[in-house]
Parts: C-alpha cells; structure tokens; sequence
C-alpha cells in the first residue's frame, strides 16, 4: 500500500495564550476604532453563546487531499485507514463534531478531484459537513454555467476570466474522461469564439456593467480582463491544451458538476454562502454594511438563499454584488466597507466574531480586530504546491476549534503551540489552564 506522506514537522501536543495581532493590518485605524466595546467583549465571557458540539474549521485546503484529510485527523474527528482520498472512519469524537469546510476547495493543490472525494467521504460516513463557499470555487461555476447563457456583455468573458488557475482542473477532467468529448467538438476556430469574449466586449462591457459597478471597478475589470484574453490561449498551449481540448474539457465539467448524475454535482448542490451558530458567523472571507443589513433584517438564511438564486439566475448581479464580497473581501479601500454601524448591527444580534479563510498565513492561524470586530483567520497555508512557493515544507494540517467550553483552538503544524482564546482569560491564561485542550475534541 502507498504510504500516505506525512505532514512537515508535528502536530502541537501542548498550548499557549492566543494573543491578538494587529502587526499586520492594512488599516490600524479601522482595527482600533471600536477599542473599548472590543475589549468589554473578550473580557465578559457573558456576552458570548458557544455552540452545543465542538466545530472543527478547516479553510483552504486548495486541492489537497492528503493536507485535508491531515487535518481531519489532528481535530480528533477521523483516523486514516489507507493512503487514498476515502481511506479515514469517523472516530466517537467525530460523530458529536461539526465540520465546517471554509471554502476555496478547488485550485492551487495536486489534485482537486481527490480532494472533492475525499470531502465527499465525509459526508457519506455521516459526518456532519457545512461546505462553504470560496471565491475559487464561485469562479468555475459561474465560468462553466456561463457557457449555458446566450451570449451578453456581462457573462460571455467569464470562462476566461477564470485564467490560467483553472488550468490544473481542466488538466484533471481530460485525464477523467479520457478525452470521449473531444471528437464532438467543433474546429478551434469556433472553439474560441464560443469560450472568449467577442470582439467589442470591451466597447460594450462598460455600459452593461454601469448598473452594478462603479467607473473604476469597471477600469479595473477591463484591465483584468485584456490581460487574461492576452495570456489565456497560450497558458492553454503551454499545458498541451488546444482550445478544442479546453472546449471539450470544459463541456465534461459541466456533466461532472452542473448535471444532477454527475460525480461531483453535490459540490456546488451543497454548498452554501455562510453559517451561524452562536456568537460565530463562518463565511470565506468577510463582512460588509450591506451584509450586515440584511442579516440584520432577514437572518443568515436570507444570505444563503439569495446565494443559491443568483448562482442560479444572475451571474453578474452577484459576483459584483455585496454577496461575492464576503468571498474575496480583505478589507481594503477597493473593497465594499465594513463601518462601525456595520459591526453595531452583527454586535446587536449577538455575533461577536467572524470565523473565515481567504487570508492565508505561515505560522499558524491569527486572532485580530477588524472594525472592532473579532476575526479568527483560519487558513494556513494546507495545500503543498503554494506551501512550497512559501518556503514551507512538505503537507500542511490544520484545525481551527470552537468548543462548548468556551474556547477557540488553533492548531496548526507550522506553529509549536496550539493556540488557545477565551473571552475573559486572554490576558492572564496560562499553560495549565489550557493543558489538554489543544485538539481532543
């Protein structure tokens, strides 16, 4: 049997305070500015609302099963069996867990179809899985699904937009399906007028988009897209791809997750935009006003079924609308605002941090201030192909936690510790009070 790799360095078998980190904030300011109403929360464990199992966050595993299926193991929740993407059985603690996948599934890693498997097995050993989506995982279905629509300004460059990351994916799908598709397509020529955008899209891009983004947004997507359009048809040849090859490809990935038998279309079937429990609101990226109104108004459902009917109907109205934007927001000038109204109006509904991905770091997860606003950045940098382009070694693992007993966990292989939070003890915990508590579920 093939040996499954083990992961680079251990997983932490003790513990210490996890402190807050600002060292790295595009915006101190922002971070600072709610001080006071911050600190009156991480000082009163009163004010916060644990959930009833323990939560095991894994973020960003980016095509890589084996990092996936590493970190499903050091949350206690798994054992692995076998070295393949379907080799683990849920353990006891792992049948009373709540396993919440942050999105950004697809790309970077491997092996992007084994790792969907390997979450696949998750759910079919009866484990409890919320999938989340991530802003890679958004850009294949609305390029695929695009290629459905009859051709507009706002949805016939989205295949391309997707550029070269797909290229990994597209590689995969060929080998799946053993090229069967390619002789049904037709001659390169029409292959690329059907996947590019038309000529005159960016004459008539501007106009179309004027009622969902404003003038710099749209300079700024007409850049993007004038260097995709450039680069994309010969980063296809450079993998030995003919743009029949990527059209074909392309028509496989649409039975493979968008047709109700194909292997993977419980993936984007499943998956939703965001998910509360307690004082913690998980999403991919994060937070903006127009978010917060509508949690305040409608709830969290409201926020995943606006997701489902855009994906479904209105490609465009969401990938530039505020929905998108807690998939790829990282609090810049360029992204939607999250003011101190904002945080006031999830504060009043009783959520006191935002649990998310998207932000990737090298030595484990961080704990920081946004607005005032608690955010847990749990991605950690799992996949092998971007830990190598970070100088890190070998597979990735990692968990974040959130017990009944009012802590949040990190672990990570990066970092010698497990760090551990609680509201009330952040200033004074010690080792021997948080001895144990590093991932035994």
């Amino acid at each position: 049997m093939k040996r499954f790799p083990e992961v680079h360095g251990q997983i932490p078998s003790i513990a210490e305070p996890w402190a807050l980190d600002d060292r790295h904030s595009a915006n101190k300011a922002m971070i600072h500015s709610r001080s006071s109403e911050s600190n009156r929360l991480l000082d009163d464990p009163s004010q916060w609302s644990w959930p009833k199992r323990p939560i095991c966050f894994i973020a960003d595993p980016h095509a890589d099963y084996q990092a996936f299926v590493a970190s499903l193991v050091a949350s206690g929740g798994v054992v692995s069996v076998g070295s393949g993407p379907r080799d683990f059985k849920l353990t006891r603690a792992g049948r009373k867990m709540q396993f919440i996948i942050g999105g950004d599934c697809l790309d970077k890693g491997p092996s992007n179809l084994e790792l969907l498997r390997s979450i696949r097995r998750l759910f079919e050993l009866g484990a409890r899985v919320k999938l989340l989506a991530g802003n890679h995982d958004v850009r294949l279905l609305m390029g695929i699904r695009a290629m459905s629509l009859k051709r507009h300004p706002t949805t016939e460059h989205l295949f391309v937009r997707m550029g070269d990351k797909v290229i990994p994916l597209l590689k995969e799908v060929q080998a799946y399906s053993k090229g069967k598709a390619l002789k049904k397509a037709p001659d390169a020529q029409e292959c690329k007028r059907r996947l590019f955008p038309s000529d005159d899209w960016f004459e008539r891009f501007p106009e179309a988009a004027a009622g969902y983004m404003n003038e710099a947004a749209i300079e700024r997507e007409l850049k993007r897209m004038r260097r995709k359009v450039d680069q994309f048809e010969s980063a296809c040849a450079d993998a030995g791809l003919s743009m029949r090859d990527v059209y074909a490809i392309a028509q496989e990935c649409r039975k493979l997750f968008l047709k109700p038998k194909g292997e993977f279309a419980w993936f984007f079937r499943d998956m939703q935009l965001t998910y509360r429990t307690g004082s913690f609101l998980f999403l991919h990226a994060g937070l903006d006003d127009s978010i917060t109104e509508v949690v305040e108004r409608k709830g969290v459902r409201k926020l995943n079924r606006d997701f489902r009917k855009q994906v479904q109907h209105d490609l465009f109205r969401f990938y530039f609308g505020p929905l998108a934007n807690t998939m790829r927001t990282k609090y810049r000038a360029a992204d939607r605002p999250l003011t101190d109204a904002g945080v006031e109006r999830i504060g009043s509904l009783g959520i006191n941090a935002v649990v998310h991905g998207h932000i990737n770091h090298t030595h484990g997860q961080r704990l920081t201030l946004k607005q005032g606003l608690l955010h847990v950045e749990g991605d950690i940098t799992l996949d092998r192909n971007s830990r190598r382009k970070e100088g890190l070694k070998g597979v990735g693992a990692g968990i974040t936690m959130i017990r009944p007993d009012g802590h949040i966990v990190g672990i990570s292989n990066d970092y010698p510790a497990a760090k551990v939070f609680s509201p009330g003890m952040h200033s004074f915990v010690n080792s021997a009070a948080i001895s144990g508590l590093s991932h035994n579920g």
